[in-house]
């Protein structure tokens, strides 16, 4: 894999998850308890024993760029490994990135320079285990031009997804845009290709079409622009059937691009077979953790049944503290502090949130460095929830990060 260079876009507004990105780029939106969500992107990548990545950021990306730096400098330049951040440098005119498409071409000097064979375009904002060897190994047997990863799924959610139509060989037919009726998978009449945002290129090929792209009045995106403009001049465009490195019996890939998918992804976490499974050793998801001291339990209701440190089908990272309170199908950050007399139910809790006594929170997400006061309810009563907070679609209550809640 050393001829590959793989480009990750990770320089989005993630706008569906705010306010989760209000300070921060998507990919840089804390995920598991102990995790970003471009963690997945990279490990997918290290775990494929690719080692040539570029990182194009544009949207808010201190905390993206100071991750990176400080959990994921782990290459060894002489053996020509290196993660490189490259920022919108307005390098071939004077906007900033105006699709993917336009990202990887006002980085094509890049490409030039280094004269790949083929080129990996992956998002930084998505949650699934996947061998990208397979996939340019697939790409390279068909002598394909570009090759997209596809993943079955109900044809009920076309209208989020690019929709892939193939031939028996795989070959790419047509493309449609989050149409309202697409097209299925033949043999499976209420399925559809959903088109993963991952594709292979031939450097050559990805020069060409980018070049012609930048000269159209365009959205500039690979599946809505590139991939059409392709068909037409019929090049040899395959689509790779997702092959799931998460050994589960259904294969597992999430777009986390909306609140309540963000935080149904995060409960797949708690159960009791996990759907996303964290502690498979042959295929790690790692990151940068700080020297925390190990998460403890706090009395024990000896003296007063209703002052006990208990947490059931949780996540806890380290530094968390469970003072007397109780937490219960929930994912604590580091250094999150529950204290007694407090209930946390069905929530994602990040670094640094204090839950004064008495609180009660179900069914929310509670952002980096909130105190919750004593006797403060959150997640119970939809009507006073949305006046104070961000709610989603699903009732799930947000609270943004910088909120002071009184």
């Amino acid at each position: 894999m050393n001829k590959v260079v793989t480009f990750i876009l990770a320089g989005g507004k993630g706008e569906r998850l705010f306010p989760l990105t209000k300070d921060r780029a998507k990919p840089a939106v804390p995920f598991g308890g102990i995790y970003r969500i471009i963690d997945i992107a990279l490990s997918n990548c290290i775990n494929s024993g690719i080692r040539r990545i570029h990182v194009l950021i544009q949207y808010k990306s201190i905390s993206l760029q100071r991750h990176l730096r400080q959990g994921w400098n782990i290459f060894n330049s002489e053996l020509g490994e290196y993660i490189d951040v490259i920022p919108a440098q307005q390098r071939v005119g004077s906007n900033w990135y105006q699709g993917t498409a336009d990202a990887i071409y006002q980085n094509i000097y890049t490409i030039e320079q280094e004269r790949p064979d083929e080129v990996l375009i992956l998002a930084g904002d998505h949650i699934y285990k996947m061998n990208y060897c397979a996939m340019i190994d697939f790409h390279r047997k068909n002598k394909a031009d570009m090759t997209v990863a596809v993943v079955e799924l109900d044809r009920s959610m076309s209208g989020n997804f690019g929709v892939i139509e193939t031939d028996g060989s795989r070959k790419i037919l047509g493309f449609q845009e989050k149409p309202k009726t697409p097209k299925t998978i033949p043999s499976k009449p209420g399925m559809m290709y959903a088109s993963m945002g991952i594709y292979v290129f031939n450097r050559e090929t990805l020069k060409e079409e980018l070049t012609q792209d930048a000269q159209k009045i365009t959205s500039h995106d690979f599946g809505k622009d590139v991939i059409p403009q392709m068909l037409k001049k019929k090049k040899r465009v395959f689509s790779y059937n997702f092959r799931d490195e998460n050994k589960k019996e259904a294969p597992y890939w999430r777009d986390i691009g909306t609140l309540d998918a963000y935080y149904e992804a995060n409960m797949d976490l708690i159960q009791v077979s996990p759907i996303f499974n964290l502690y498979d050793k042959e295929w790690p998801i790692r990151t940068y953790q700080e020297q925390f001291s190990p998460a403890k339990t706090v009395f024990a209701g000896e003296e007063n049944p209703e002052r006990i440190g208990l947490v059931l089908d949780s996540l806890i990272a380290g530094g968390c503290i469970i003072s007397g309170g109780r937490v219960q199908r929930s994912i604590l950050s580091p250094n999150v502090r529950i204290n007694s007399y407090s209930e946390v139910h069905d929530s994602i809790l990040m670094e640094g949130v204090n839950v004064g006594r008495y609180a009660k929170v179900r069914r929310a997400i509670i952002d980096k460095d909130i105190n919750i006061p004593q006797g403060t309810i959150i997640g119970y009563n939809p009507k006073d929830d949305k006046k104070r907070f961000a709610v989603s679609e699903n009732g799930v209550v947000v609270v943004a990060k910088g909120t002071e809640i009184k």
